[in-house]
């Protein structure tokens, strides 16, 4: 880059706020990130990293549960042949866990040159940023420190990337101890002996699993006709089927009205009248962007009614040099989107090649027991004619891998569009679904053809053997 060095301020050290602090010192630019809950965000500290990290542990546990359908057992009493979490050493891992990546990410920052301060980051318009700094770093909890006074930086490019916060409800108050938001289960120090998760969205449905897993009795409350109303129907009817043969129970139809503490547990009223009583609740109702209070409507960025900073492809928002990535735009939720756009964002804004943010290429994993992965156009887009495609779909239980694992549940389902026949969409509901989905992203996002994703060599016996068989069943000899 010629002539005077640009600088970078960027608001929010989670996926948006890092990964475009990176590109942007790789093109030669001062950058400075202002983050005030600790580097990775709540995408590291309170979300996705540890979440997953529950999940993982959960699915671990449930292989102990299913081991003797592979004619293996464990020596000892029956008693005996069973495992426990310890949710106190399960819960103190994942925090060092999330920890350990946080301190990584500000170690990959600091060897680019980038400059990290832990504070309140806020526009004072026309190029301007303040850091109210903390004196102490903040810990998985988001507690800061005292304040350490303040520092103001001019900037030739300002990105806002602060995510978003647990949705909370004047008739659901978490308390940190029984009525809790996902951020705060990490504090348990005992598993809940009847866990009731309100919310049968992503979050709900996750964490619901987790807790199934490791062995807790779990009821969830859904306020649609079926968990994950956002996804592929036929994927979300597969997990309602295995979390009731599991044993969870699962309340559809049910809307909250009202969550409260009585004694040592807690109870749910339904909107219906009905209640619910359990020991512990998960209140998984959606989240609210944190974009209030630190000069956004100031300094002339749009915000839309929910809250959320109004953005373009390129992430530009209404204020010229402002930017804006992750969840704080509302475009879709996922950790790989913030990413994206921050790097977009500092290509478009230092001059270097850039394409628009293009979601259809967008890959998305739910780390239920199977997963769900999905990629490009979905069922609901070509039932509402959105897109005109062909649709197979190939049970997972023809496939001997699958056999082998004793997987029952899941399948592949794959689209393409008549005459060019590219493939255009896909779901993988099995285990590491998440792994399974990328050969159909590469397919989406490459625009290849049935008969080229079929003719690739899979291995035999594999898993990826149904996505290449999916294929060759959507071959067209009119094509």
């Amino acid at each position: 880059m010629s002539g005077r060095q640009k600088q970078v301020v960027i608001i929010g050290g989670g996926p948006g706020g890092y990964e475009s602090a990176l590109v942007a010192a790789q093109l030669g630019a001062q950058v400075t990130i202002i983050e005030d809950d600790g580097l990775g965000g709540a995408a590291v500290l309170t979300d996705c990293v540890p979440s997953k990290a529950l999940i993982a542990t959960s699915d671990f546990m449930s292989r102990f549960a299913t081991a003797g359908r592979l004619g293996v057992g464990f020596e000892g009493t029956e008693e005996d042949q069973h495992a426990e979490a310890n949710v106190d050493q399960v819960n103190h891992r994942i925090v060092d866990l999330a920890k350990a990546q946080s301190t990584d990410i500000r170690a990959q920052l600091e060897s680019v040159g980038v400059r990290v301060r832990q504070g309140r980051g806020r526009l004072l318009g026309n190029g301007r940023v303040a850091a109210e700094l903390s004196s102490g770093q903040a810990g998985v909890s988001g507690k800061a420190g005292a304040t350490g006074g303040t520092e103001e930086y001019d900037a030739d490019v300002i990105l806002v990337a602060t995510g978003c916060k647990p949705r909370i409800m004047d008739t659901a108050v978490p308390d940190g101890e029984r009525i809790l938001t996902w951020q705060q289960i990490y504090d348990l120090t005992e598993l809940p002996e009847h866990l009731i998760v309100v919310g049968s969205g992503v979050t709900g449905a996750e964490l619901a699993h987790a807790y199934l897993g490791l062995d807790c009795e779990v009821t969830l409350v859904s306020s649609r006709d079926r968990v994950l109303p956002g996804e592929d129907a036929d994927a979300a009817t597969v997990i309602e089927n295995v979390f009731r043969r599991h044993g969870m129970k699962v309340l559809n139809r049910s809307r909250m009205q009202s969550v409260r503490r009585e004694g040592d547990g807690v109870v749910v009223t339904l909107e219906d009248g009905r209640e619910v009583s359990g020991s512990h609740a998960l209140l998984a109702v959606g989240s609210v962007p944190q974009t209030k209070g630190i000069g956004l409507e100031e300094a002339g960025v749009e915000l839309s009614t929910s809250g959320h900073i109004v953005v373009d492809r390129v992430s530009r928002t209404s204020a010229q040099g402002v930017y804006a990535a992750g969840d704080c735009t509302g475009v879709l939720p996922l950790a790989s989107v913030a990413a994206m756009q921050g790097r977009i964002a500092m290509a478009h804004s230092l001059g270097d090649a850039v394409a628009p943010l293009n979601l259809r290429g967008v890959c998305a994993n739910i780390f239920t027991d199977p997963e769900i992965a999905t990629v490009g156009y979905s069922q609901a887009d070509v039932e509402e004619g959105r897109i005109e495609a062909r649709v197979v779909t190939l049970p997972l239980s023809t496939n001997p891998r699958a056999k082998m694992r004793n997987i029952r549940d899941g399948f592949v389902k794959l689209f393409a569009r008549p005459g060019s026949n590219t493939i255009v969409g896909g779901v993988v509901v099995a285990p590491q679904a998440s792994e399974l989905i990328y050969p159909i992203g590469l397919a989406v996002q490459n625009r290849l053809t049935v008969d080229q994703l079929a003719n690739t060599f899979s291995v035999y016996p594999s898993m990826t053997g149904s996505i290449a068989e999916a294929a060759r069943r959507l071959h067209s000899h009119d094509v």
